[in-house]
């Protein structure tokens, strides 16, 4: 694949334009990986510029296949962005929550399935080590042969596949078979209701017994900053803010991370972006995205 370091030689063979090009058309799946394995579009974004301008002074006379050295490069320094992601994550207030993407307008983000888009599944992959993180999502998002991902990484192919192995395994049994898109939307739409009368009975018939809420405020936003835990005491919590939380509010809806997210707005700005997460059991988790830092895009989208 040729080496893939910072690429301090310039080209002297191809234009700009077609480095332009190239890399234009495999933007989106390289979006979709960097985002995957970060869980924020903004620090996506912000890699996929180092990227091209690693690729713009890169020989790309040298370079045999443009796709895959730009994901390589595009992962290895995911790898790298991750681990100094989990240091400043450390000290963030409160739970620190994914930043959602309007996937309305791209589904799967660049990937041939949605696999590691939704919130459950990036909650449970922020468990796994970077390097563990990218194989998973290059198997199972973009279908990568282990041989590929090997070389991306530097591993062995064996390596590879017992990382994918075991990651794949962390994911399953972190979580319940999860409902069908239609009635994630049911279960949403319908705990917006009962949120927003505050009906102790309704929230607590559709909440699961173990259903974790977690609110994400940076500690930029009022938001509790303890996961609030147990289908009785996330009703009684919800209940008690019910009047002040929602006087004045418009709910609007859209599609997010591949499922249904109400979008909150007071006078016309957007202060929360909130989904379920269900499985036969009920909602066994209800995010609470208010970082204003990290629903700003969603709020231009959407």
């Amino acid at each position: 694949m040729g080496d893939t370091g910072s690429g301090s030689h310039f080209s002297g063979t191809g234009d700009l334009d077609q480095a332009v090009a190239v890399f234009e058309s495999v933007r989106p799946r390289l979006f979709g990986i960097a985002y995957r394995i970060l869980s924020s579009s903004t620090e996506a974004e912000d890699l996929l510029q180092d990227v091209w301008l690693r690729w713009q002074a890169y020989d790309r006379g040298t370079v045999a296949d443009p796709e895959a050295f730009l994901a390589t490069v595009t992962t290895r320094l995911a790898i790298n962005a991750l681990q100094s992601a989990r240091v400043r994550r450390e000290t963030y207030v409160g739970p620190w929550l994914p930043e959602p993407v309007d996937t309305s307008a791209d589904p799967h983000l660049g990937a041939e399935r949605g696999e590691a888009l939704g919130f459950a599944v990036l909650l449970l992959l922020e468990r796994l080590s970077p390097t563990e993180r990218a194989a998973y999502v290059l198997r199972e998002a973009f279908d990568y042969p282990y041989r590929q991902i090997a070389e991306i990484i530097e591993v062995s192919e064996a390596a590879a596949r017992q990382l994918v192995s075991r990651a794949r395994k962390r994911v399953v049994s972190g979580r319940r078979a999860p409902v069908n898109g239609a009635e994630q939307r049911r279960l949403l739409t319908a705990f917006v209701a009962a949120a927003r009368s505050g009906d102790l009975a309704a929230l607590e018939e559709l909440l699961a017994a173990d259903v974790i809420s977690y609110s994400d405020g940076g500690g930029a936003v009022r938001a509790s900053r303890i996961p609030v835990i147990g289908a009785f005491r996330v009703a009684k919590y919800i209940r008690a803010f019910a009047e002040r939380f929602w006087a004045g509010v418009e709910v609007g809806w859209a599609d997010v991370n591949g499922q249904a997210a109400a979008v909150l707005r007071h006078d016309g700005e957007v202060f929360t972006v909130l989904t379920v997460n269900a499985s036969a059991e009920g909602i066994d988790e209800v995010l609470w995205m208010m970082n204003p830092a990290k629903i700003r895009a969603l709020s231009a989208a959407t």
